[in-house]
């Protein structure tokens, strides 16, 4: 299966990156930047109501979608998302990639931006690029989560809605605890310095170890690290490629940015036909909550589903395998389809 996915990338057009500059932008704080940078990649062209919206999860950015096991699912000629057919828009959302982020210079001073500000700012990067309508918003955790606010924001913007590994409803139980644990280990570090740091604070490592473990799966992880020794190799070697790539304040700010965010009041004005998709062994939004059935309920054309465990599950990281999921993706197409 991975040759074939790779022969499928190979097929798959390369990306064209870009930046989107969004003049005074004000944030639901009430801050304002007279310029904020927004990057993002497209694949395809635009024409007609053929674009497609795809948003990452926290800490990530667009780039982590051109991937084998993504594109090379979705992206390739004659697939679901064929990037021949399709004009699809991958953003880094404010604070993430190459987007304006704490980390570029104002470090701890940089606005406390929220879903709601993220959602906006792929908004108004659309009208730039000449989107007035799209065929499919979906996005994987965080962006699973900003494809409930866009249902909302905007009813009338789009075909349909895939949020993947998210949950309509306010942060709040053991989620809401891990990225407290996440944000106390960087801001109460003396290292941090109020987010001046000449290096990165310890506690950036601790909250690295919270981010594994929120993301982590356990039949996944006995598969990888079946011994004592290959554990402990498993564990150092992800620790330190995720810190490599980490920054304190950008990884504060970004899960700082899931504070208000609560789209429960008001599912019912979602219009667009919708589809949530979960995994039974993801340890963010876990399926004995019985939340994402209970909610489902309230939004006039929505389904969900929780994948069931399996050895091609991955926890939450399910997120970013289509082979696990895309039968859920066509069938929402399809009863999308004008």
């Amino acid at each position: 299966m991975t040759l074939l996915l790779a022969l499928l990338l190979a097929t798959v057009p390369p990306a064209t990156e870009a930046d989107a500059i969004l003049k005074d932008f004000r944030f639901q704080t009430g801050e304002r930047v007279p310029e904020l940078r927004i990057h993002y990649r497209t694949l395809g062209k635009l024409a007609g109501n053929n674009a497609v919206l795809i948003l990452h999860g926290t800490t990530g950015s667009g780039a982590q979608f051109m991937t084998e096991q993504f594109a090379g699912s979705l992206f390739g000629p004659g697939q679901l998302l064929d990037a021949e057919k399709h004009f699809i828009v991958l953003p880094d959302g404010i604070g993430h990639g190459k987007s304006s982020k704490p980390s570029d210079g104002m470090h701890a001073r940089f606005p406390r931006y929220t879903y709601d500000d993220m959602v906006e700012a792929q908004y108004r990067l659309l009208q730039q690029v000449g989107v007035r309508h799209l065929r499919l918003v979906m996005g994987t955790s965080m962006g699973g989560m900003h494809s409930w606010v866009w249902g909302e924001a905007h009813p009338d913007f789009m075909d349909a809605l895939l949020p993947l590994a998210s949950l309509p409803v306010q942060i709040a139980g053991r989620n809401r605890v891990m990225r407290k644990m996440i944000l106390d280990a960087i801001r109460d570090d003396p290292g941090y310095q109020g987010g001046d740091y000449k290096e990165q604070p310890r506690g950036l490592a601790t909250a690295v170890d919270v981010v594994m473990l929120m993301g982590s799966a356990p039949l996944y992880w006995q598969a990888q690290a079946p011994t004592r020794d290959a554990a402990d190799k498993f564990f150092d070697d992800a620790r330190t490629r995720l810190a490599a790539r980490y920054d304190a304040n950008d990884v504060a700010y970004a899960f700082d940015a899931s504070r208000e965010y609560d789209p429960s009041p008001r599912l019912g004005q979602i219009q667009a036909p919708l589809m949530a998709v979960n995994s039974a062994d993801d340890a963010i939004n876990p399926p004995e909550l019985g939340i994402l059935e209970r909610e489902i309920a309230k939004v006039p054309n929505g389904k969900a589903v929780v994948l069931p465990i399996t050895a091609r599950t991955r926890g939450h990281g399910t997120h970013s395998l289509p082979e696990v999921w895309k039968q859920y993706l066509a069938d929402l197409l399809d009863r999308s389809r004008k």
